[in-house]
């Protein structure tokens, strides 16, 4: 699940339906997030989408600053940001333990298990089915 290796940085691995996103928590002196080499403001296009994989930076205050290297794969774009939130979350975790219970309650650690449903033979869609005819 989570790995320290003795070069300092934390790794951990996040999921959102098909996306997987590896976080690499870095201390560093100033603040960055980079997701597949690219500025966190660049790869996601939207507000909600920036501010929902950097919530875990939200919802707690560290006196320390990370440099954070994501790389994600699969899914869209709205999967993958929260798949970042979830790595991000476990990351802090092994940071710092006591982060825990504020990341918890926030509901940054679930993994969220909604997918999409598989098609069944004999329906349209999963369960989308072709109207019955009595006559």
């Amino acid at each position: 699940m989570a790995t320290k290796k003795n070069s300092g940085y934390i790794e951990t691995v996040g999921r959102r339906k098909t996306a997987i996103a590896r976080a690499r928590l870095v201390p560093a002196p100033r603040t960055g997030v980079l997701v597949n080499n690219k500025d966190v403001n660049a790869y996601f296009p939207t507000d909600t989408l920036r501010t929902t994989a950097l919530e875990p930076f939200l919802k707690i205050t560290l006196p320390g600053q990370f440099e954070v290297t994501i790389r994600v794969t699969g899914g869209g774009i709205a999967g993958q940001a929260v798949a970042v939130r979830h790595a991000i979350s476990r990351a802090l975790i092994e940071h710092d333990i006591s982060l825990r219970g504020a990341l918890k309650s926030a509901g940054y650690l679930k993994r969220d298990p909604r997918a999409k449903e598989r098609r069944k033979p004999g329906l349209l869609k999963a369960r989308k089915r072709k109207q019955w005819s009595k006559r």
